[in-house]
């Protein structure tokens, strides 16, 4: 008997795909996604990181992640201002009302603002399908009305979507999710609002497990990012693929971290040729126009 599927796409190898480029002929697409959170300060699951069994109020692991927003977020914009790359904002829209000052500095870098829940203290696979459906709807209105335009894409808190989430977002106009970290290149995902992009979004490149979870340093995090682009500008001469780094502004905005970061991006734009440096929602819209869904 066959394993339970979540039925959102079938397997596809990639060494046997259609053809495609980015755009200007590029054929490896880089987008930096900077994680934007903001947390409840007595209430709610700690979560992970240092501390993280300790009681209600937690304030070593809530200040920890509140430094992100306080300095980290802003030294972060800075770095990424100074190497040309537009930032991903995945965003927690309880920031906007939190900290509206480093959301201007990110504006001001005309970023790509994604989705990114309410706060990451409450995750889809944590509601149920009425609640998940009315966070999703008030996050989409909150961006819409602050931004001016709707979000076209989406990252789940804590990178746990429920079982219907991606049905969820289709019908509320969603045009692609980060959730499934599956593959190098974009995947067209069925759901029962349509067809749902898939993005590619990183675990490995990620400051998150790197650093949390697998406890690395900022010396192997610059390695990986530097070895994953190298790796994946070969792989690229057989087909176009995607890069995508994984940043949190608590995290990788810690000083000794940004300075491996900022050395790592530095090493990406003296590389540059047949590279794209873009958003995860660019390209969305690019991969849609070459690549439509059946």
């Amino acid at each position: 008997m066959a394993l339970a599927s979540h039925g959102r796409f079938d397997y596809s190898a990639i060494t046997d795909r259609p053809q495609f480029e980015w755009p200007g002929g590029a054929r490896l697409a880089v987008y930096v996604a900077v994680n934007c959170e903001h947390f409840p300060y007595d209430d709610g699951e700690p979560g992970l990181g240092y501390t993280p069994d300790m009681d209600q109020p937690n304030t070593y692991n809530w200040g920890w992640r509140e430094y992100g927003n306080r300095v980290g977020g802003f030294r972060i914009a800075e770095t990424l201002e100074r190497s040309g790359i537009r930032p991903t904002l995945l965003l927690n829209t309880e920031t906007y009302d939190h900290a509206p000052e480093l959301l201007d500095a990110f504006r001001e870098l005309d970023a790509d603002f994604v989705a990114h829940g309410r706060t990451n203290a409450v995750q889809p696979n944590q509601q149920d399908e009425d609640d998940e459906r009315r966070t999703i709807d008030e996050v989409y209105r909150k961006i819409e009305r602050l931004e001016g335009i709707p979000p076209r894409g989406w990252m789940s808190p804590g990178a746990n979507p429920s079982r219907v989430t991606e049905d969820l977002l289709a019908e509320r106009g969603f045009d692609y999710t980060l959730d499934w970290p599956i593959d190098d290149q974009p995947v067209w995902l069925s759901t029962r609002g349509g067809p749902l992009l898939s993005v590619p979004y990183p675990h490995e490149a990620n400051d998150l497990p790197a650093f949390v979870h697998h406890h690395g340093t900022a010396d192997e995090f610059e390695r990986t990012i530097i070895d994953s682009f190298e790796e994946l500008k070969d792989n690229s001469a057989d087909q176009s693929v995607v890069l995508a780094i994984s940043i949190h502004t608590f995290l990788t905005g810690q000083p000794y971290r940004l300075r491996r970061f900022r050395a790592a991006l530095e090493h990406m734009t003296a590389n540059a040729d047949d590279v794209w440096f873009t958003t995860a929602g660019d390209i969305a819209d690019h991969f849609r126009s070459v690549m439509p869904p059946k």
